[in-house]
């Protein structure tokens, strides 16, 4: 039997994979073996492209790595890498399926060692934050009007010619301080804390400016010093930092009251150019002068106006003594007027009452006669019953039972105090009550004697 290993793959039914489908699988295969990591090497063979892409070598002692940095990614980095820079890129693992070639597309390149700076820079920014240092409520507005500017630089510094040829050409009338400190170097933090500290002592400017060129992470790195932070949020007068580029941030401008891209824009926010203070005095005179013409305008026309009322004072006093009369004239009459009306009035109501009020004499008269009658009745009428009286008196005075008494009678009552009228009302032994006029006393019963039995003994 005769062995064809075509005939065997076809019979396996097993894919038959084109180079450019090899190469995709196995790019697939190492972007998701290899997430993006942080790669530390040497450029080598950096080649910068028409398009803008960067093509080069990352090697060290024992290999090499082909990688390419994309436009859209290298217009971000804030450095050119040259041959032989020791660089730490951020890269995606894969393969070039064009030519077969695994090689890393590097997404960030930072110089060698910038990581463990921005790793202490972090820290330190962390740590300033939560001690207050940048927070806004310590920001100060800077004064609308400096006149002396100063300014913390090296004085070997091209930073320093931008902010001396800026302010000269805005506001030449502005002094400048210098406080010469190195700007880079071991002991660059330390000078450029002191010489801020010396300008917060002395207090001879308005603002003062923190300036230094650009550069890379390591050349700005005195800026990033706690002590440099310090100084400047503890400084008397307002501070603009002006470190690096616009890119740049140090610890400097957070804790500054104001932070600007540049050296030259810092100068540029410490003074307002003389030009505009000019135009904007010339526009204020321009208008001060309109209002002070308007101002004398109307109170010319006014004086005009005043003018045109104003007469000759023999005149005017003329008009006011006839204006006087006949104010004088309306004052009596209307005082007169009124009164003389109440009193034709008052004559009108008195002739209709004496015309209502009827005649009283004979009524009166009539009056006196009744009255005289009624008396006379009365003391009549008051006689009589007087008279009556006395009679109802007598007759009253013999049903007295005190006058019955006083003639030998006496009034006889039972224990409860009812008077006995009946025998039948007495028991023998019993005590009875005996009343007479001039007292009263108690009596035993010995025998009870109807009336029939009397008649009957008789």
């Amino acid at each position: 039997m005769n062995f064809d290993p075509a005939n065997d793959s076809a019979a396996d039914g097993a894919p038959v994979l084109t180079v450019s489908a090899l190469n995709q699988a196995v790019a697939r295969l190492l972007e998701r073996s290899f997430p993006l990591t942080w790669i530390a090497g040497e450029i080598s063979n950096f080649t910068r492209a028409s398009s803008g892409h960067w093509y080069f070598t990352l090697k060290d002692n024992a290999a090499q790595v082909r990688a390419v940095m994309f436009r859209g990614r290298a217009q971000y980095a804030n450095f050119t890498p040259r041959e032989g820079d020791k660089v730490e890129v951020r890269a995606l693992v894969t393969l070039y399926g064009a030519r077969g070639d695994y090689q890393i597309n590097v997404e960030a390149i930072r110089r060698a060692g910038v990581g463990s700076l921005f790793e202490a820079f972090l820290r330190l920014k962390e740590k300033l934050d939560a001690a207050g240092l940048f927070h806004p409520d310590r920001k100060r507005a800077l004064p609308m009007f400096p006149r002396v500017v100063g300014i913390v630089t090296s004085p070997q510094a091209a930073a320093l010619r931008d902010v001396l040829t800026t302010l000269r050409r805005r506001a030449p009338h502005v002094h400048v301080v210098l406080y010469p400190t190195p700007v880079q170097g071991q002991l660059a933090p330390q000078k450029i804390a002191a010489a801020i500290d010396t300008a917060s002592l002395r207090n001879d400017c308005d603002v003062l400016i923190v300036c230094r060129g650009g550069g890379s992470i390591e050349d700005l790195w005195s800026f990033n010093d706690e002590d440099v932070a310090y100084a400047v949020a503890n400084c008397r007068m307002p501070v603009i930092s002006g470190v690096g580029h616009e890119t740049d941030f140090t610890m400097c401008d957070f804790a500054a009251d104001l932070r600007a891209a540049t050296p030259t824009a810092a100068a540029e926010l410490a003074v307002t150019p003389r030009a505009d203070w000019l135009a904007s005095l010339r526009t204020d005179a321009t208008d001060l002068r309109r209002a002070m013409r308007r101002a004398v305008s109307d109170a010319a026309q006014t004086l005009d106006g005043y003018t045109r009322r104003l007469l000759n004072p023999k005149t005017r006093i003329g008009q006011q003594r006839l204006q006087l009369l006949a104010l004088s004239t309306a004052m009596t009459h209307a005082h007169r007027a009124p009164l003389v009306r109440a009193r034709h009035q008052l004559d009108r109501l008195g002739e209709r009452l004496a015309a209502c009020t009827p005649d009283t004499r004979a009524a009166h008269a009539a009056l006196l006669g009744l009255r005289g009658r009624g008396a006379g009745a009365m003391v009549r009428a008051l006689q009589q019953r007087r008279a009556a009286l006395a009679a109802l008196s007598a007759q009253l005075e013999l049903l007295n039972p005190q006058r019955t008494l006083e003639r030998g009678y006496a009034i006889v009552t039972d224990p409860a105090g009812a008077v006995v009228r009946s025998p039948a009302q007495i028991a023998a032994g019993a005590v009875l009550g005996v009343r007479v006029a001039q007292g009263s006393a108690s009596v035993a019963v010995a025998t009870v004697r109807p009336l029939a039995d009397r008649h009957e003994e008789n």
